[in-house]
């Protein structure tokens, strides 16, 4: 058992399919999604001409409109959900000691927008039309700097870049520095605003991205057999954690509890998971462990399931080698098939379903399922949401690099 248990306390969110907590996990629960054509930039140049974009929703309905500007879409999404957060968990001035709150933030590409659009500036009009705030809107840690400005958390504070697992490795390093006496509470999530027609171009080379054009709201279809890529979505995801004895002390509503994170390396290819998932059967068998649980404790699994030919197939060897025959009486979904793939902020936000899973004893379900894949062949809970009691979930995050990251969280009426 750890020293000090970990719980989560405050949620926000915002996506393609809402623009807070209750309204994403009704879509998830009721399987729709909102993926669209392109009208951002020209994507007629690409193969992919379609996104999970985020739609009707502007952050300065939260935060100050001077800083969104100045910083930039990845900063003031990034503000305005850590806002959403720290109210839901009610953490005022009044309830923490400043040192001992920190913040975590993961992201792939960070600032990328910002990126492109000083870059642009610079070609066309010159070096002195650079703005003065192109640096800290680039930065990835810029993110969490402005949200402890903003809140007065004046503990741990940086950035963290994983690939597509870095929302995850964020949620696990701020568990660990509570565990680790380091904090009391921390902010710690994902953010991710990478739909450009740079990166788009980019994963398309790289041969990971659907292009179903003509049926975008079922292109993602994770272990489906004719699965041809994920879609790119954007967004962002925060939780609060506490100390356990911190949130009881301030009558704080908990969601659940975090067991046990893990993080590990393939050490095997820049872009494509290791084909027996060998790092993802690490990652997942050592959260497992400190969480002090075996596999067949394990009710949902939350899966990295991209709908990409490799990583579905990788991931479900995986599953296979650390359930054993429990697989099969596991179920998994991946709820990228009606998010979208939010890259950095994927982990965060699939953290945030578990615990709503959790919470309401309901599995998502994998959309878009139709056609079974021989080499996929567990339970992926096909196209309808289910009821099932679950008392402990993971969460599975893998990104280019062999970066693996597992999360195990706990239901507070799982009987431990």
């Amino acid at each position: 058992m750890n020293k000090n248990r970990v719980v989560v306390t405050g949620l926000g969110a915002v996506s393609s399919v809402g623009h807070d907590i209750s309204t994403i996990w009704e879509n998830v629960v009721a399987g729709r999604p909102n993926m669209t054509p392109i009208t951002k930039f020209d994507a007629s140049g690409l193969r992919t001409k379609f996104a999970a974009q985020i739609q009707n929703y502007d952050p300065t309905s939260e935060i100050d409109a001077r800083t969104a500007r100045r910083l930039g879409r990845y900063n003031a999404y990034a503000l305005a959900v850590a806002k959403q957060a720290v109210e839901d968990a009610g953490l005022t001035d009044a309830q923490f000691d400043p040192p001992r709150v920190g913040v975590i933030i993961g992201s792939a590409i960070g600032g990328i927008e910002a990126t492109l659009d000083n870059y642009d500036i610079l070609l066309a009009r010159g070096t002195r039309r650079v703005s003065p705030f192109a640096v800290p809107s680039i930065l990835i840690d810029t993110a969490p700097g402005q949200i402890a400005i903003e809140h007065g958390f004046r503990g741990v504070n940086y950035g963290i870049v994983g690939a597509c697992a870095s929302g995850n490795y964020g949620i696990g390093e701020a568990y660990k520095s509570i565990v680790q006496g380091e904090a009391d509470a921390m902010l710690c999530g994902g953010v991710e605003f990478a739909i450009t027609q740079f990166t788009m171009a980019g994963f398309e080379r790289a041969r990971v991205t659907s292009a179903r054009n003509d049926a975008p709201n079922r292109a993602s279809r994770p272990f489906d057999a004719d699965r041809d890529g994920f879609v790119m979505g954007e967004g962002a995801a925060m939780l609060v954690l506490e100390r356990l004895e911190h949130a009881k002390a301030r009558g704080a509503h908990i969601y659940g509890e975090i067991m046990g994170y893990s993080a590990t390396a393939d050490a095997f290819h820049l872009t494509a998971p290791h084909e027996d998932g060998l790092g993802a059967i690490e990652a997942m068998t050592l959260a497992i462990e400190r969480a002090g649980l075996k596999p067949e404790d394990i009710d949902y699994i939350n899966a990295h399931g991209t709908s990409t030919r490799l990583n579905d197939i990788s991931e479900t060897r995986a599953i296979k080698q650390v359930f054993g025959s429990h697989a099969y009486d596991t179920p998994v979904s991946s709820t990228k098939s009606v998010t979208g793939h939010l890259l950095g902020a994927a982990g965060a936000l699939e953290s945030i379903l578990c615990l709503q899973a959790l919470v309401d004893d309901v599995l998502p379900p994998t959309i878009n399922y139709e056609t079974p894949d021989p080499e996929c062949d567990l339970d992926y809970v096909p196209n309808q949401a289910r009821k099932q009691a679950i008392r402990f979930a993971i969460s599975n995050s893998f990104g280019f690099g062999g970066h693996n990251g597992c999360l195990v969280f706990g239901g507070m009426n799982n009987g431990r």
